[in-house]
């Protein structure tokens, strides 16, 4: 599930989810996904950092893992098995659950500041979600390193198989989420 909570930036929430579908499929291989992704505000993204990891200000990406016990055990497992070599076992693919959450404001401020597109950066926050969910880390920098590595890595091949700029909505287009908004006292939904 794709659903985008913020209106400063819109979103082809069908496109986006046709990519994460794919994405998912090659890097688990199986077809079963408990996994939401949200496209939120730099506000909410604030909130969210604050609350839960305890770090000012805003992010790009923060991803929750829901998996079940028997996966976190393997995963503490794998950990150990990164600490002395920072590669991520190819064996271990659980059953991706959790929850993405992008924010679109700072995709915006990264992309000006590496000269690349919004869609792209978007895609690039997915990717880096996934790859928590997969097992990767970041928090030293070997394992940045190799993470990002892999992120760069799929990041060219979604690129090679989705047209980017499909997840720019055009007024009106198939698959724009509404962002409700309020006109004067009553309910308007504004389409991206």
């Amino acid at each position: 599930m794709v659903r985008n909570l913020q209106g400063a930036h819109p979103v082809n929430t069908r496109f986006f989810q046709r990519l994460i579908k794919r994405l998912l499929q090659e890097r688990f291989s199986k077809k079963d996904f408990d996994l939401g992704v949200y496209i939120i505000s730099v506000r909410e993204m604030t909130r969210l950092n604050e609350t839960f990891l305890q770090h000012d200000g805003s992010t790009d990406v923060i991803t929750f893992d829901y998996s079940d016990k028997a996966g976190r055990v393997e995963r503490r497992i794998a950990r150990r098995k990164r600490a002395e070599h920072p590669i991520v076992r190819p064996d271990f693919r659980p059953v991706p659950q959790g929850e993405i959450f992008v924010c679109a404001e700072e995709a915006a401020v990264q992309a000006r500041r590496f000269r690349t597109s919004l869609e792209s950066e978007l895609v690039r926050y997915l990717v880096h979600g996934i790859l928590h969910l997969e097992g990767y880390v970041d928090s030293y920098t070997t394992a940045r390193r190799q993470m990002k590595h892999e992120e760069d890595r799929l990041v060219r091949r979604m690129s090679r198989l989705f047209d980017f700029t499909r997840l720019h909505c055009q007024l009106r287009a198939k698959g724009c989420q509404a962002i409700p908004t309020r006109v004067a006292g009553r309910r308007k939904a504004q389409s991206f």
